[in-house]
């Protein structure tokens, strides 16, 4: 089970909050709001009000003894900054922050934020690929190279097997599981194509698309 603090409990610090806590770790949130506070109370394992940019509060927390940091908090972005230096000073051992510009990012890169969030950014780049074609349903980039994309599958492929289409050698893209009348499964290579499959494949985009002739 990991600790987690997380600073900050607006819409990002507090959604966090809850699935950390969904996937058993063990959450202290923070936050200057009480009502905030009382709200996430229910999901998390303690919630204490505080100052997240006062330095004493912060080490009266043992910031060095939790496995992740997260700063999730709003208002000026000044705040965050000295925050992350803040716990970065006192020990921790891994921070992450966030992030509302690529200004932002380097500054909270450079003063030691192992980790910078760019929800905005990162949710523009998922909506702009997943409506920019109609075959493409959905994506996760994995780095700034390699993604995880959920296709339809081409009218081409009906009736083929996985080792016909055989696009691992043509074009470098990997499937990794086929999603069939609800049923998500991995192929093997004589699985054969049919109507309405979803398939999900792992590759660059310059890859995806020549593959998906997009």
């Amino acid at each position: 089970m990991k600790s987690v603090l997380i600073l900050g409990m607006g819409e990002f610090g507090s959604a966090i909050a809850k699935r950390m806590s969904e996937l058993n770790c063990d959450v202290l949130a923070v936050d200057t709001n009480e009502e905030r506070i009382n709200d996430i109370m229910p999901y998390v394992s303690g919630a204490r009000i505080g100052d997240c940019s006062n330095k004493e509060m912060l080490e009266s927390l043992g910031v060095n003894n939790f496995d992740v940091c997260i700063v999730a908090v709003g208002g000026l972005f000044q705040t965050s900054l000295e925050t992350t230096c803040t716990l970065k000073e006192l020990g921790a051992e891994f921070v992450m922050a966030r992030a509302t510009n690529d200004v932002q990012m380097k500054f909270l890169q450079m003063v030691g934020a192992d980790e910078v969030a760019y929800p905005e950014k990162q949710t523009a780049i998922r909506f702009a690929t997943k409506y920019a074609s109609d075959t493409i349903l959905d994506f996760i980039q994995l780095d700034s190279n390699y993604s995880i994309y959920e296709m339809k599958v081409p009218k081409k492929w009906f009736g083929k097997t996985l080792s016909q289409i055989d696009i691992r050698k043509k074009y470098n893209v990997n499937i990794l599981t086929i999603k069939r009348n609800g049923e998500v499964f991995i192929p093997m290579p004589d699985t054969q194509f049919i109507s309405d499959d979803v398939t999900f494949v792992i590759g660059e985009i310059k890859d995806i698309l020549k593959c998906f002739n997009i």
